[in-house]
């Protein structure tokens, strides 16, 4: 079964990989860097139109992030 850890491990990669900032992608999500961080810490889980935005800022297929591939 897919868990929340391994998705936000998952977001967290990407992250490092896209040369981003949390604040560059915040900005273009329109929500705070502490939203963000949020998301990648567990704190929060973003809502279906922030995710699939988020997923198309990174350049990734929901798919990879939701561990299906």
């Amino acid at each position: 079964m897919i868990n929340l850890t391994q998705i936000q491990e998952q977001l967290k990669t990407a992250l490092k990989y896209c040369g981003k900032t949390q604040k560059s992608i915040a900005d273009e999500l329109g929500v705070s860097q502490q939203m963000i961080s949020s998301y990648l810490n567990g704190k929060k889980v973003p809502p279906v139109e922030i995710f699939a935005n988020l997923c198309r800022i990174l350049n990734l297929d929901a798919n990879d992030i939701l561990c299906l591939k």
